[in-house]
């Protein structure tokens, strides 16, 4: 269940109630005449089924609330109540399946900032991996994976060319290549210090690499997996399962292929660093495209249920 708390301009406190009762899957209906003061206005409350809490807040902007009132969205977990169990079996579908676009919008566009974390994470990350890559070391490389947080921009790529929203679309890519970039530059420096403490070396580099020699090595099944973890990450944000986002973090190789095209080129080794970066692209491109087919697919299924005809308020 979602619980919205809308500030309404008094004068329209009536149509905003009759909407509400009038949308099947509502509960829990609460008005307070008067109680806001900045902006003033009546404030509503209420508990709706996250299968139609999409099409209400649409609703609820197309009366101008989000300019002249106020909107807040947050997800209730855990409530006991006979009237909200009633109300998510009368909503249609299912709520995994339900997606917010405008919950969306904003935790990508939060999530794509090029921020000073951002950029220390990903470096981060990208130092992590290249010890791992160094060392031949799973473990370290799967430990990259999971701290990296380049899914945020990547996902909100795939939003802003579903939602059409080129600022989105924007600030996503300048956060993947600004920061890859600077992640990268990092990591060589890194690596340089690294060397001239010899801990590392260009015989590791060079040498066997059962555990990551296919960090440099890109294939198709590299694209397969990238397309795979694009449409598990982008299911995890849209359904709230967010905790799967962990499995799709290391189920990619972006991070190890940047930290590994930073190893190789400190030491000059142009192949690797080729190879490293081949492997990065890919990865990229598969969850973007399919990330962006994800998108499409769950606006297409949900679309005729903002034109359902509203249900009459239950007695």
């Amino acid at each position: 269940m979602l619980h919205l708390r809308v500030i309404v301009p008094a004068d329209r406190t009536e149509d905003v109630v009759r909407l509400v009762e009038g949308t099947v899957g509502c509960t829990h209906l609460a008005v307070l005449p008067g109680a806001a003061r900045n902006p003033a206005g009546d404030l509503v409350m209420f508990d709706v089924a996250r299968e139609v809490g999409d099409g209400l807040i649409a609703e609820l902007r197309a009366r101008g609330l989000d300019e002249d009132g106020a909107i807040a969205v947050e997800n209730v977990d855990l409530l006991l109540s006979k009237r909200a169990d009633e109300a998510e079996r009368e909503a249609p579908g299912e709520a995994a399946d339900a997606v917010l676009w405008e919950q969306l919008t904003d935790a990508t566009n939060e999530e794509s900032t090029l921020s000073v974390t951002y950029i220390a994470f990903l470096s981060l990350a990208t130092m992590i991996a290249a010890c791992g890559v160094v060392l031949d070391n799973a473990i370290l490389i799967v430990g990259a994976m999971a701290v990296g947080p380049e899914f945020g921009p990547l996902a909100g790529f795939c939003t802003a060319l579903v939602r059409r929203a080129p600022r989105l679309a924007w600030r996503s890519l300048a956060a993947l290549l600004a920061g890859f970039a600077a992640a990268m530059v990092f990591t060589v420096l890194f690596s340089l210090l690294m060397d001239a403490a010899g801990l590392f070396s260009m015989e590791q580099l060079g040498g066997e690499r059962p555990n990551t020699g296919f960090i440099y090595a890109p294939d198709w099944f590299s694209f397969v997996v990238a397309v795979l973890a694009g449409v598990a990450g982008t299911l995890s944000l849209t359904s709230s399962k967010s905790g799967a986002l962990v499995g799709v973090a290391i189920s990619v190789t972006t991070v190890p292929a940047a930290a590994n095209a930073a190893v190789a080129l400190s030491y000059g080794e142009f192949g690797q660093t080729r190879g490293s970066t081949e492997q990065l692209l890919l990865n990229l491109l598969g969850i973007i495209v399919a990330g962006t087919l994800t998108l499409l697919v769950q606006k297409a299924l949900w679309a005729g249920r903002r034109r359902r005809p509203a249900h009459p308020p239950r007695r």
